[in-house]
């Protein structure tokens, strides 16, 4: 349907709409604004472990009672998750988002307050539950605003605020923990995420999100407005429209977003998008946590092993730019899954080059540019996979069992090494893990195309918002 057949007709499709225009200013400032949300996920995930030393000194907290404290902020972490996406799809993308980042914000700042370990464990977790809730809703807005044909690079190159963040915190703790203390981390943490909820009142809820929970034309109609700006054919073409359409799979409107994508349609690629983000956590956190230990246990030196353990996060952002650029222009889950199979191999590799220093730090700088750049895809991946009604249920449980895949990997390392595994063992074994995650996307991609094919009648019928 033309521009000139949809005034005629007096019906906008609003996922055309998208699609066929260049993205507006307004389109960047929602991404750039999800993109400062992701950094600060990332600054409030990496503050407490960078200081953790301040504090030990200052509260006489002992060691054990620390890790209690770490846990507690994945443990709110995965809770925030799992609930943040069935909220999402009753009440609106925007609304959680704004309630995620005040809950952080909160949590930050009675942080500042605390005198003990019990506080602390409370505060540690109502900010890991609003960190948990705040980055699946941050996915499924952005990607609800973007056109098709852009969405995974896009979307894949916000998802790298989040290691921006955490290593911005390690620097910003650097510098004000000797001039302010260990609560001014906390103090700032809490007050940035109050001007980012003001930010997001001002921006629209999810346009696509609206249309399909049949909101007042009214309203869907001045949100558009927002993002046409000073467009005037698009602010015509939506002044005109009677009603409002879109792009959208059939699903029977009595099930629930959890129903949906645990349905028959769904149901495969939802076990197998939570089976291959499992085992990447499983794999990341295992690594990024025991690797400094591993290496030095193997023979090096202290800073080689923060050196070498320092490249495997480093080459997230050109990973995660390098698959999005793929998934643009190719079937977006075979480049995740080759993605995986490549760092099970680099892993092989790598476990083989634990000899050698340099080859150690370069086999470590590939195998983190191919799963950080599978792994920051998979979000984009839950979003395009699920129609709009349980989109952000997807995304969000997707991303819970990642979290708990990686309290597992976090945990395991120390088991591993108890049971007196090698570096060279532990790292073959990852490869594994890899392996599991690039087999589940290739039985997703067979079974989306089985499944296109068994519902083809369903697909694209147009889901009409009454005049109200």
């Amino acid at each position: 349907m033309g521009l000139t057949d949809q005034v005629a007709s007096q019906e906008l499709n609003v996922t055309k709409f998208f699609n066929n225009r260049p993205i507006a200013p307004a389109q960047w400032m929602i991404l750039c604004v999800c993109f400062l949300v992701m950094i600060l996920d990332g600054f409030h995930t990496g503050a407490m472990a960078f200081v953790a030393p301040a504090l030990i000194a200052d509260l006489a907290i002992p060691h054990l009672a620390l890790g209690t404290i770490l846990s507690a902020a994945l443990v709110g972490l995965t809770v925030g998750t799992f609930a943040a996406g069935p909220l999402a799809d009753r009440f609106g993308r925007r609304r959680i988002l704004i309630y995620s980042v005040l809950i952080c914000s909160i949590g930050s700042l009675l942080t500042t307050r605390i005198t003990g370990a019990s506080t602390l464990i409370a505060c540690r977790f109502l900010t890991g539950l609003g960190i948990g809730a705040a980055m699946p809703n941050c996915t499924t807005l952005a990607s609800e605003f973007i056109p098709a044909r852009r969405r995974e690079l896009l979307l894949n190159m916000m998802f790298c605020g989040f290691p921006l963040g955490a290593s911005t915190s390690g620097f910003f703790t650097a510098w004000i923990v000797p001039h302010y203390g260990w609560r001014g981390v906390f103090l700032t943490g809490g007050v940035l995420p109050i001007f980012l909820a003001a930010f997001l009142f001002r921006m629209p809820e999810s346009i696509s999100f609206m249309v399909v929970r049949k909101y007042p034309v009214e309203k869907i109609r001045a949100a558009l407005s927002m993002i046409a700006g000073a467009d005037k054919q698009a602010n015509a073409l939506i002044a005109s429209a009677a009603r409002f359409v879109a792009s959208e799979a059939a699903i029977p409107r009595a099930k629930s977003p959890l129903q949906v994508i645990l349905s028959r349609r769904y149901l495969l690629g939802t076990v197998m998008l939570w089976l291959a983000y499992f085992m990447g956590l499983v794999l990341y956190y295992l690594l990024t946590s025991w690797m400094p230990t591993l290496i030095r246990d193997a023979g090096y030196s202290v800073s080689r092993a923060a050196t070498a353990s320092a490249l495997f996060p480093l080459g997230g952002g050109l990973g995660a730019v390098l698959c999005g650029w793929l998934m643009g222009r190719t079937n977006a889950t075979r480049v995740v899954s080759g993605a995986y199979l490549l760092t099970a191999i680099l892993l092989v590799v790598l476990a083989r080059s634990t000899g050698n220093i340099t080859s150690l730090m370069f086999m470590t700088l590939l195998s983190g540019i191919a799963m950080n750049g599978a792994q920051s895809s998979m979000p984009v991946l839950a979003a395009t996979f699920y129609p709009t009604f349980g989109r952000a249920s997807g995304v969000a449980w997707m991303l819970a069992m990642g979290r708990i895949g990686g309290i597992i990997g976090a945990f395991g390392g120390g088991v591993l090494l108890n049971a007196g595994y090698s570096l060279r063992q532990i790292i073959s074994s990852l490869s594994a893990a890899a392996l599991i995650s690039a087999l589940a996307m290739f039985c997703k991609d067979f079974g989306s195309r089985q499944s296109d094919s068994q519902f083809l009648p369903e697909i694209h019928p147009e889901v009409p918002v009454k005049h109200v």
